[in-house]
């Protein structure tokens, strides 16, 4: 795809100061920039590359003034930074614009779909399965009775959707993704053997939801396992049974949730948390990677450690932990010198 200087502004409602009809085909950093390429300057540390590059176009701040001679076009904005973020997402939305229906796909008689839909090669379409407008299923998807997915969700390759799950709008379900297998449930009986609780809830999506690749959310054992609207999940995620995410709350990679926990609005969880079971993570909460959390959680809170303590005495902690060899000596000296 190739786009003008002029064509890229009225995307982003901004002037152009230079050529309006060079034309560009990819994206680089600033720093890499090349003939053809288009890039942005939002950070002035690298303020210095932008005499030296060879981008074609750059996306710049509107209060840029440049000290030297330029040989790139700029379109200037009001935010570099968000008006670049824009256009990757535009950009996006054209490369990921397919429509129709490739062969072999198998389409059960009871499924529906709306206009613009894309069903890549291999796809499965199970009964009653309703699609929205403008849904893209890529190839090798396979999607279970009964599911639902609203208008402008992408289902990337390879991702299994079991029955009954709902997906809202506006949704991203990346490759590798398994939505709405069993929930972990099994009880001992007098021999020590264990047999299988049936799993008979679903997996609720709302609208605005990103699941990242090879992340597994589990279908409930009695209702719904539900992420609100606008959450965000990092790749290689385990979210188990009855799990309870609330709107805007962003998880990233490898973190495992146990079973019934229920998770606030707007928290950020960082890489390789484990959450019990059971408990209450309340709204705005932070926990740092590495994190081990096995008891309620207030609104608000900041933790780390395993299992997490508060963030300011951790960090004060550390300290100690950090000297406990040489605490431990000068212990031991005295406990000596007191003939011990």
């Amino acid at each position: 795809m190739e786009f003008t200087a002029s064509q890229i502004a009225g995307i982003l409602e901004g002037e152009v100061d230079g050529n309006p009809e060079v034309a560009v085909h990819k994206l680089s950093k600033i720093e890499e920039g090349e003939a053809g390429s288009l890039t942005f300057l939002a950070n002035p540390k690298y303020t210095p590359y932008i005499y030296q590059t060879e981008a074609s176009v750059i996306i710049v701040n509107r209060d840029f003034t440049p000290e030297q001679e330029l040989n790139s076009t700029l379109i200037k904005v009001d935010d570099a930074y968000k008006a670049f973020s824009q256009l990757l997402a535009y950009y996006n939305q054209v490369k990921n614009n397919k429509k129709g229906i490739e062969n072999p796909v198998f389409v059960s008689d009871s499924a529906t779909y709306g206009s613009d839909v894309y069903l890549g090669a291999f796809a499965y379409i199970g009964a009653n399965v309703v699609l929205g407008e403008n849904v893209k299923i890529y190839p090798n998807v396979y999607i279970g009775d009964n599911v639902t997915i609203g208008s402008n969700t992408i289902v990337f390759a390879g991702a299994k959707i079991y029955s009954e799950t709902q997906i809202g709008k506006d949704c991203v379900i990346h490759s590798g993704v398994i939505i709405g297998a069993d929930g972990f449930g099994f009880t001992p009986d007098e021999n020590g053997e264990f047999t299988k609780v049936p799993q008979t809830g679903n997996v609720v999506l709302e609208d605005n939801v990103d699941v990242g690749a090879g992340t597994t959310i589990d279908r409930a054992t009695l209702g719904s396992t539900v992420l609100r609207r606008g959450v965000k999940l990092d790749n290689q995620i385990q979210i188990a049974h009855n799990v309870e995410i609330g709107e805007h709350t962003v998880i990233a990679a490898q973190t495992g949730i146990a079973g019934s926990t229920k998770i606030g609005r707007h928290c950020m969880i960082g890489g390789q948390v484990g959450i019990v079971g059971h408990i209450v993570i309340g709204d705005r909460v932070r926990i740092q990677a590495q994190s081990g959390i096995s008891r309620n959680i207030k609104d608000d809170e900041v933790l780390q450690g395993s299992p997490a303590m508060v963030y300011g005495d951790y960090n004060k902690s550390y300290v100690h932990f950090r000297n406990l060899p040489r605490l431990v000596q000068r212990i031991e000296k005295l406990e000596s010198s007191n003939g011990n």
